[in-house]
């Protein structure tokens, strides 16, 4: 298997390419990367970092692959810095993944209800474009609710059905996370998405009070990982939330600084042997 990640280089703060390379490939499966853009840290509780935006350098290096032949089975998109770099995206799919291959889109656009810095409305139509053409789409709930025109402020537990529904307009298989529920036993950290029998399912694991930053990343590395080792949709979701939410506990037990990321690196043991178990059941 080979998979293909499209994303930026955050040089400190673990996020982006520095956690999917790592993880997909621990998974056992070929990463290779396509940076959009190389950053001194991430954007999130960082001042003064700096940014090269690589637009330019994208179409040499697809370029050069072509010559090579290389075909992917997995693709997997996240930040992208302009409507530009969303254009090529959908090319890069079109000529580099296989015909059985899977397109995933993580639409990075936001948080806790707010877009991130350099994002507009115009950007989030053209990520409505690009959830089009993928297969599955795992936006947080800030996101969800961008890209189906949702009051962010209005959300509450019965609105996840329906965000649900408007999001498989765009995309075949939706999967929201960081949707809270309440009314349980604790505190629950949900995520909601639809299988490709069409029915909506939830997984809800323990949810660690905190801001964390690259969870969305660390969630999404981890199912792509579970799915490229053939793992089913239901188990990877469920796999892909678990060591999430063990790399948060981490995190919040080691007392590490929010803004550098999760530590995950502890938790890929048990993550590994999650695939493993899985992948022998079949």
């Amino acid at each position: 298997m080979r998979v293909l990640a499209i994303n930026d280089i955050s040089c400190v703060g673990k996020c982006s390419l520095t956690v999917a390379l790592p993880i997909i490939s621990a998974s056992g499966v070929t990463c290779d990367i396509l940076p959009t853009a190389i950053l001194s840290t991430h954007t999130g509780g960082f001042t003064g970092y700096t940014f090269r935006d690589l637009s330019e350098d994208i179409p040499p290096i697809l370029a050069h692959w072509k010559s090579l032949g290389l075909k992917y089975d997995y693709i997997v998109s996240g930040y992208l810095g302009s409507i530009e770099q969303i254009d090529m995206v959908k090319s890069v799919k079109r000529d580099f993944l296989k015909e059985s291959g899977l397109m995933i889109v993580d639409p990075v656009m936001g948080d806790n209800g707010k877009l991130y810095a350099h994002f507009d409305k115009p950007f989030v139509e053209q990520m409505k474009g690009l959830c089009r053409v993928a297969d599955i789409i795992v936006p947080n709930l800030t996101e969800a609710c961008c890209l189906t025109d949702t009051d962010y402020d209005s959300v509450n537990e019965q609105s996840y059905g329906e965000i649900i529904g408007k999001l498989k307009e765009l995309c075949p298989c939706p999967s929201v996370t960081g949707c809270d529920e309440t009314g349980k036993t604790g505190v629950m950290s949900a995520v909601y998405y639809t299988n490709k029998g069409g029915a909506t399912q939830r997984y809800a694991t323990e949810k660690i009070e905190g801001a964390f930053h690259g969870a969305g990343d660390v969630y999404v590395s981890a199912l792509v990982g579970a799915l490229a080792r053939g793992i089913g949709l239901d188990t990877a979701v469920a796999i892909a939330a678990e060591f999430t939410k063990d790399s948060i506990k981490q995190t919040a037990l080691d007392k590490t600084e929010a803004r550098y990321g999760l530590n995950s690196e502890s938790q890929m043991y048990a993550y590994l042997c999650a695939l493993e178990k899985a992948a022998k059941r079949g």
